[in-house]
């Protein structure tokens, strides 16, 4: 028993300590003995470029997620405290977080009200198979042309592979993309995620509209959500 214990400490699992309420990955200095859900966001970063190799990702930042973190600061010349903070983030690309703005590849910043904003400006445009122009999109054209004209970078042209690109979080912040199962197995399916549990999308029956993720259909159909973040 206390190996199975340790085990899990060792992980970064503590399992008497209460898990404080979410808040934007950035807000604050992330160390060693926390526990919170931003923890399980950057152990998902760290496992994303390679760091963070522990098979399942936890809200504790234990031993495991600090070696983590010493070896993704050591690989960008930081400070290898294994503590989380403004630097740390700012290479991980995620920038000025309480005014959720994340830094990204070619541009200053990756602005979600913008990405939002923008998405909006298309709002009934028609849905076209295989189209990616404001003349018509389908569901990954549309994505695209949003992305590549908010944040200047290009986002894979089919759903499945912007799933894959995209990094995990346990729930959407506005600008995440959800990701919907409908024809065919797998991510097939993918909307801006706008707040109030409303998403922006080019639907195959009206075209860029926004819906409810409580809608029965979309519900139902529901995979999870994804943050873009360019190395």
């Amino acid at each position: 028993m206390k190996r199975l214990v340790a085990s899990f400490a060792m992980a970064g699992v503590l399992l008497s300590s209460p898990i404080v309420s979410s808040a934007a990955l950035g807000d604050q200095t992330l160390k060693i003995g926390m526990t919170h859900q931003d923890v399980k966001e950057l152990q998902q970063i760290l496992k994303n470029k390679g760091y963070f190799t522990y098979k399942t990702t936890t809200t504790y930042f234990g031993p495991i997620t600090k070696s983590a973190v010493i070896k993704f600061q050591k690989s960008k010349g930081l400070t290898a405290d294994g503590i989380v903070g403004p630097s740390t983030f700012k290479a991980l690309g995620i920038k000025n977080a309480k005014t959720k703005t994340t830094q990204v590849e070619g541009v200053s910043s990756y602005n979600p009200t913008r990405l939002v904003q923008n998405a909006k400006k298309y709002l009934n445009v028609p849905y076209v198979w295989g189209g990616s122009t404001p003349k018509g999109f389908d569901c990954s054209g549309f994505l695209n042309y949003v992305f590549k004209e908010s944040v200047g970078i290009s986002l894979p042209r089919t759903v499945a592979g912007i799933y894959a690109k995209g990094v995990k979080v346990s729930s959407p912040q506005v600008g995440d993309l959800v990701f919907f199962e409908t024809y065919k197995p797998g991510a097939s399916h993918a909307g801006i995620y706008i707040g109030n549990n409303e998403f922006i999308h080019s639907s195959s029956s009206k075209g860029v509209s926004i819906s409810s993720m409580k809608n029965t259909y979309w519900s139902k159909r529901y995979l999870g959500a994804k943050r873009i973040i360019v190395n």
